[in-house]
Parts: structure tokens; sequence; C-alpha cells
């Protein structure tokens, strides 16, 4: 191996600058590199066992494994071994025309940006040549260390694993005529949720079929062996059918080695050229395989067993993260990039095949780089009730909007683990019909539904995010008290939003059931804890949880939510039949405002209360009407928009995709808030009133929720947790005293 000099570096291909190590040329290079394999005006290669397909495809894996390698050697950092262990697969897939590739593996960023270089996507973000490609690895607004959805030619993010599934299957739901392939490592295999959510998704939808796992199976996960490393293969096959696949194909290095390396999992590139050209083959014959299966309706799975860290700078779990010690000085560094480096004819064979696989540039050709054509909603029914003490139930009321909007948007989807009608939104399931493979109209079930009800809230969060990030409409409902569980992959997706290069409908959630209706079910259903995650993610500029106080600002709470683009925005109500207190002008006022003025009356001394809530209202008025016939003033807020509420520079909304800078200025929160006392009052975490008790100058105090208990009433588990409005009364009067 040789290092190029100056001079010389005058004839290489300009993206070459930066490449530090050339090799001479692979045996019969003249004979298998003289052309592309994928000849110009096509998309892939024209058989997956012509010779020369296979040698380039060789020349592939080795490119990726290089420049995975010396670009987080640049910076001492990252994860380049479990994506070289399935170079040969990842390579195969561009050289049959497939660039909708996902994956489940944070860790495997290093080698997707590598592809994305090779077949020139990064250039949109100006990265044009291995050297530019290695100064903006893990730099700000540069190739960051997992996957975002700011990289051009990227589908989706991935960082936490157990998610990619929900990415995969979203993207084949919407796009069926497209291959969606995604890497899974067997690390991550241990999470549940991968087949089960697949599992149900087949269940639901068993002709969708065009999204692959491909499974790497390397015997390793991040720091120790895989907890499938001593499955056999037959174990392995027997695991993907008995979780309902139709075709398990795999192709295992161990068969071609020539070497005589120990272990089940051996290093391909430790090969025999020629064994390394039969194994590739392999590889390539089996990834078409799959691919023609799982177009054709098979539910397939790929896997490709070989050693983690095949082709890199170490193998097993040590080949998984770069430290401080791994710099492209490094002697075992320099080794390893010396002994994967391909000549320049080499790298400019391998640049025209994955520039032209596909059609092109991932960038300008996968599905996420375009929005998705959505029907037009136009106006909706919303139906304004009276204000006054006539109850409603405000879930039943979006419910009735949210059958309207799948009814004209056949794309729409409403996810939901614990059944709708123990939310008061049956109405969702007569208009939609739940998807099963059972037809029952007492139970609103039929296949061609467009309910999706998984028991599992993180297959729900994970369809209904990962349809949004890819273009659709969707709405995940859930009981407040177990969304925690699909909270994972819906804060990746508002993350991503928040980044992404094209507009797409915001992620909506309905949370109900709130605690205070949970009494008779204990604690195990009163878990509002998860507000504080909520009002930590305000922050981030893109996350907007509302709270509407009756029937009527529900409908147009989710009226506005329809209309807005890379947000995350979570509508918590009560399942109870409430009084309805605003108007929907109100609400407009308090969407844009961030909260409303509900009643107030003059006394010698002013209380505030700042409610979050319906029920919680309750005590409020009954604490207010108290306070005034003592001659003390009092003034109900509901907040309805607490992201507004906040100062501008309290959260990064400017560095959002479809930015919202609207905030309710110093005077006019002065104006609502002002007074003599200010009391705060949740049913949830304290930590959603942050935004008034920051700016608040008056005495004040918050009553929130504290824990869960098994009580007969509402109003007696608000009572265990202060929320009673003999306790307000006696606050609000010390405050002003």
């Amino acid at each position: 191996m040789t290092a190029i000099s100056p001079k010389a570096s005058s004839a290489l291909p300009d993206f070459c600058e930066g490449i530090q190590y050339f090799g001479e040329a692979l045996p019969d290079f003249k004979t298998y590199g003289a052309n592309p394999a994928i000849e110009l005006g096509k998309v892939a290669i024209a058989s997956p066992t012509d010779p020369t397909a296979v040698y380039q495809t060789v020349l592939a894996a080795d490119a990726l494994r290089y420049l995975t390698l010396q670009v987080t050697g640049s910076k001492a950092s990252g994860h380049p071994g479990g994506f070289a262990s399935q170079a040969e697969a990842y390579a195969s897939l561009v050289m049959l025309g497939y660039k909708n590739i996902i994956t489940e593996v944070g860790h495997h960023a290093p080698g997707f940006y590598s592809a994305m270089f090779l077949d020139r996507s990064l250039e949109d973000m100006g990265i044009f040549t291995v050297q530019q490609l290695r100064d903006r690895f893990r730099e700000k607004h540069g190739l960051l260390g997992h996957l975002s959805g700011y990289i051009p030619g990227i589908l989706a993010p991935a960082g936490p694993l157990g998610q990619g599934q929900h990415f995969a299957m979203s993207a084949a739901l919407l796009h069926q005529d497209k291959l969606f392939p995604f890497t899974v490592g067997d690390g991550g295999l241990g999470e549940p949720y991968i087949v089960s959510a697949i599992a149900h998704f087949h269940t639901a939808y068993p002709t969708v079929t065009n999204f692959l796992p491909v499974l790497v199976w390397n015997g390793y996960s991040q720091e120790h062996h895989s907890m499938v490393s001593l499955k056999t293969n037959e174990q392995m096959t027997a695991f993907w059918k008995g979780n309902g696949f139709d075709e398990v194909i795999l192709v295992d290095a161990k068969e071609f080695d020539d070497q005589n390396q120990p272990g089940d999992y051996v290093d391909s590139t430790a090969f025999s050229f020629e064994k390394r050209l039969a194994f590739t083959q392999a590889v390539l014959l089996g990834v078409d395989k799959a691919a023609r299966s799982a177009l054709s309706g098979q539910l397939t799975v790929f896997i490709i067993k070989q050693l983690k860290g095949a082709g890199v700078h170490a193998r097993g779990a040590k080949s998984h993260n770069l430290y401080p010690k791994d710099t492209l000085d490094a002697p075992h560094i320099i080794s390893a990039l010396q002994t994967r480096a391909l000549s320049a004819e080499a790298w400019q064979i391998v640049r025209t095949n994955a520039e032209r696989a596909g059609s092109g540039p991932a960038a300008k050709t996968v599905v996420t780089e375009f929005e998705l054509p959505l029907a037009e909603l136009g106006k909706l029914p919303l139906e304004e009730y009276a204000v006054g003490p006539i109850p409603q139930v405000s879930t039943t009321a979006m419910g009735k909007l949210v059958g309207v909007v799948g009814n004209i948007d056949k794309s729409f989807l409403v996810t939901n683990a614990d059944g709708n009608e123990a939310s008061g939104i049956a109405n969702i399931n007569q208009a939609l019909k739940i998807i099963h493979p059972t037809t029952d109209d007492l139970y609103n079930q039929a296949p061609g539904g467009q309910v999706y009800e998984p028991l599992s809230e993180d297959a729900c969060a994970g369809l209904a995010a990962g349809l949004s990030l890819m273009g659709a409409r969707t709405l995940w409902c859930s009981y407040e008290s177990f969304a925690i569980n699909g909270l994972p992959i819906w804060q990746t997706v508002t993350q991503a939003m928040a980044e992404l290069r094209r507009p797409t409908p915001s992620t909506i959630t309905l949370y109900t059931a709130g605690a205070l209706e949970q009494g008779r079910n204990g604690w195990t259903h009163q878990r509002p804890e998860i507000e504080a995650y909520f009002a930590a993610l305000m922050r981030n500029g893109n996350v907007f949880p509302l709270f509407p106080p009756d029937a009527n600002s529900i409908q147009v709470c989710y009226d506005w939510a329809l209309k807005t683009k890379n947000k995350g925005i979570v509508i918590t109500a009560s399942k109870s039949p409430l009084p309805i207190r605003t108007s929907f002008e109100q609400t407009h006022k308090g969407l844009r405002d961030g909260a409303v003025l509900l009643h107030e009356v003059a006394g010698a001394k002013k209380v505030v209360f700042a409610v979050i809530g319906d029920l919680t209202l309750i005590p409020v008025f009954e604490a207010a009407s108290f306070l005034e016939t003592e001659g003390i003033g009092v003034k109900i807020v509901s907040i309805i928009n607490p992201r507004r509420l906040y100062r501008p520079d309290d959260t990064a909304w400017e560095t959002c995709s479809e930015p919202d800078g609207g905030f309710l200025s110093d005077a006019d929160f002065d104006k609502l808030f002002g007074g003599d006392a200010l009391i705060g009052v949740t049913g949830g975490a304290a930590a959603m009133l942050e935004p008034i008790m920051l700016r608040s100058n008056s005495k004040r105090d918050t009553f929130a929720w504290k824990r869960g208990e098994t009580t007969a009433s509402a109003g007696e588990l608000m009572a265990f947790n202060g929320l009673t409005a003999d306790a307000l009364t006696k606050r609000a009067i010390a405050l002003v005293h």
C-alpha cells in the first residue's frame, strides 16, 4: 500500500482528496473493473450473477469500510465495527438499485454517511471531498454521531435501539411499490419491540411486506457478546419463522472461510480473493432474492452472519467504538486502512456505480426527500356548544372531527393501545373501524380500517410518529398513565422534525383518562408525571402541550394542530362530561397567547389562579367563590398553550425547521397574570407551570400532583394531593395578607 504524493494527487478524482492510502489494483481489475457494472442510464446491475457486478460489489464494500474507518479515525470517535460486518449487504442493496435504506442501529451512522458521500448526496450540504467528510464528522452543522433528519438522503433518525422497524413499516405502508430495507443489529435484537411490532403490523396489513429487515448477525453487541451469539443457524432461522416470517435467507461467512478462522463468526476480508468473491456473490444473490420476496408479498428477513469489525481495525466488541488512542496516526489504524485501500481507478468505479444506482443520489430520489401529497381537509365541521353548565365530553367532541379527517384522508391513521372506547372516543372506531382480520360490527372492526390497536404503546407511537415523519397525518391516542412506554420514539421523531429539510404534518397525540379520573384503578393508572417530560421538551421549541379546558376548546386545538408542520403536539383532556367554559374565539386567543381569562372579580387584593387542565378548574372555581365573599379579588386563567408563555430566549424555536416564534409579551403577561398573589394549579407535574413561575413577580405558589392512591372519586384523589378548594383558599389568603 502506498500513500499518494502531492504531485501525483492531481491525477486523482477530485472527491478522493483526503484519502490517505491508495492500494494496488485488485486481481483481474482490468477485466472486471474496466467499466461500471451499472451501465449509463441504468439504475442497477443487470444480474447478481454477473462476475463484473460481484467484483464491483466487493470494491463497494471495501470502499465503505475504508471510509467508515477513516472518517471515525479522523476524530478518534464513532462506531465502525457494526456497519463493517455487513458492508457486503449494504453494497449489494445499492448495486441492486435500492436506496431507501433505513437503520435500527444509530451506531451505523458513519457507514451510512460514507454511502451518502459515495453517491454524492452529501454534496447538498457542501461535502464534496473525503477531506470535507472527515472535517464535518461529529461537528456542529455536520455529520452528527447518530443519524438525524438533517442529513441529505437519510430517511430516518437512528439512536435508541428498537425504533428503525417503525420507520421502515411506515414508509412501506405509504409507498407500497418500493422496498425499504433496514439494518438490525443482533445486539438490538434483544429489544422486544422489533419483532412484536412487525408481527402486529403484518397481521393488520398482511399484504404490505415491502420492508426488509437485514439482520447483522455478528456475534457481538456494544461491549460484549450479543445475547443471540450462541444460536445456531437453524435456531436463528426458527426464531424468525416462529415470528411469522415466510422467507428467511441467511448467508454465513463461515461457510466460505478458507483461512481456518476460529469460532462461529469470521471475517470475510481475510479470505482469499477467490473466496471473497464467492461470499459476496452469495450475499448479492441472497439480497436479490430477499428483495424480490419482500416485494412480492412474502414477509422476509435477510441475515448476514459475519464477525463484527470485519475489515476494520479490530474484531468483536472491541471494534464497536473508537477511543482517543484510535487516531489516524495509530499503527493499528494505519494498518487497517492500508489493508483496505483501493486504487484511484477503483474509487472512481465505486463512485460511478453509487451515483447511478437507484436513479441517482439518495438525496434526490428517496421518498423522504419529497413532501407527501395529502388530501385537502377543507373546513372541518366544528360544533360550538353554548358556554354554561350543561356538560359535554371533550374527547368525544374531538373524536367526531377525527372521524371526518380519516374519511377525507385515507392515509390517515389513528393508533391506540388501550382502546378508544375507554377514552370516550368510540366514535372514532365507528367512523374509521379498527384494523382487524376478523370482521365484527359490534366491535367496529374490519380489515382495511384506519384504527391501529396493538397492545404496545411503543408500536402505537412508533407507527403514528413514523408515518408523520414520512409525511402522513396521524393521531396517537393513549391513556396518560401508559404513554410513557411510547414516548422514546415520539421524542426521536419530534427532534428529527425540528431539523427536517422538508415540511411534514406534526405528530399529534391525544392523552385521556388522566390521573384524576382514575381513582378506583389506583396508582398504576395515575402517572401524570409524564407532563414533566413534555415540560422539558417545550424548550426544544417545536413541542406544544395543549390543555383544552372543555369540549369547545379541544376542537379548536385539534383543528389548529392539523394545520401545523414539523411539531410535536400533545392534547391532554378528560373523558368526563364537564361544563363548557370557553367559546371558540377564546381558545383561538388561548392558542395564540398561551392562556385565556375565564373569570375575574375585583377586590381589595387580587389572587390569580393559573390553571392547567379541566377537572382542576372545579376546586379553583369553588375557592374563588369563597374568596369573593371575603372581599378578595380573583382571576382564573386557563393555560391552554403553555409553550407560548415562555420568553423567546427560553426555547430553541429559532433553530427549528418550520419555526414558530410566537410568545406572549411581557406587557400582556403582566396584564393576564399580574396580581397580589399567583397560585399555579395543575393535576399533573408542577414543571408544566415553569413558564408562569419564571415570569411572575407576585408572591406565588404551586399546587400539583404528588402521587397516586386508590380512591372512589376524582375529588377524593385531588384531596389526597392537596388539590381542594379549602387548601387553595387558605393559601390564597395567606399570600395576600
